[in-house]
């Protein structure tokens, strides 16, 4: 499926977030705790958090929620495809449009095209897809997963049990599956990927420094699993007052440069300009006005 390749390196044509925070589906109180968090969008998790004896009131209680409008966007992550329950999670949701459905251990475009048109009988065909890659077949395949649907707006990781698939402990050994996936998503026409979670709650110094290297390898946006994650997660994830300083600095340069015929430009420091460097300056703009939109 192509798709237009030109879209703002980090907020692409959707709807796109700092911190998703992902709360168990069957504990209403952290629910409501999420909801008053910092975060900017929740997930709703119906999966891994969830026992099989409680799911049917997770998503009893996500169905709940969804009915009614809410402070902040509210996404689902739903049971594997290899599971016997997640056409119970999408029939529970799917009909409230939910702000995306989180689709976890993807390993093959059939298994998107098999939510998608499953959610297709029940949704208004608005609700995004968020393919989660989670073991070393998702890895190869990503671009196959990121470009396989309409519906799909960016990939996910799932780092536990992609370590878990490699036989590695390190978070190092997982450098290259994490860049594959974020050019996967890039080559696909999607937003840039989101970074998985952080799993230390004790660890904050180490939060915010595997934040920071995340973003330098191209993830926009962080999931989480405490509402303590979030703060460093946004303030990573927004530009700086420096940042958006330079880039308007940049973006005014190269109007001047363009008034007299010219694709070139120099700033106050000596940084040479060009249309790379421009495209940069302008998602830098977009994104700190979409945190600014937020407040």
């Amino acid at each position: 499926m192509d798709r237009d390749r030109n879209l703002n390196v980090w907020t692409g044509s959707v709807p796109i977030f700092r911190s998703y925070l992902y709360v168990p589906g069957s504990d209403p109180s952290l629910i409501n705790k999420a909801l008053k968090s910092r975060a900017d969008a929740i997930v709703i998790d119906l999966e891994d958090a969830v026992t099989n004896d409680q799911k049917q009131m997770a998503r009893a209680n996500a169905s709940a929620l969804l009915a009614e409008s809410q402070s902040k966007p509210v996404l689902v992550r739903i049971n594997s495809a290899e599971s016997g329950y997640w056409r119970m999670d999408l029939e529970a949701v799917g009909h409230w449009d939910p702000s995306g459905i989180r689709v976890p251990k993807v390993e093959s475009v059939a298994t998107v095209v098999q939510v998608a048109s499953f959610l297709s009988s029940l949704d208004s065909g608005s609700t995004p897809l968020i393919p989660l890659i989670e073991s070393a077949l998702g890895v190869e395949r990503a671009f196959e997963i990121a470009s396989g649907h309409h519906r799909v707006i960016a990939l996910g990781m799932g780092e536990a049990d992609l370590a878990a698939d490699l036989g590695t402990n390190g978070s190092d050994a997982l450098n290259y599956p994490r860049s594959r996936c974020i050019v996967a998503a890039r080559a696909a026409g999607l937003a840039a990927a989101i970074q998985s979670v952080y799993v230390n709650l004790h660890d904050p110094s180490g939060l915010r420094s595997s934040t920071e290297f995340g973003r330098s390898l191209g993830f926009f946006g962080r999931s989480a699993i405490h509402p303590s994650q979030i703060d460093a997660i946004n303030e990573v994830f927004t530009p700086s007052d420096n940042e958006v300083s330079s880039a308007q600095e940049i973006v005014s340069i190269m109007g001047a440069a363009s008034s007299l015929g010219s694709g070139l430009g120099v700033t106050q420091s000596g940084e040479f300009v060009d249309a790379a460097i421009l495209r940069r300056a302008r998602a830098i703009l977009s994104v700190a006005q979409m945190v600014e939109n937020l407040k």
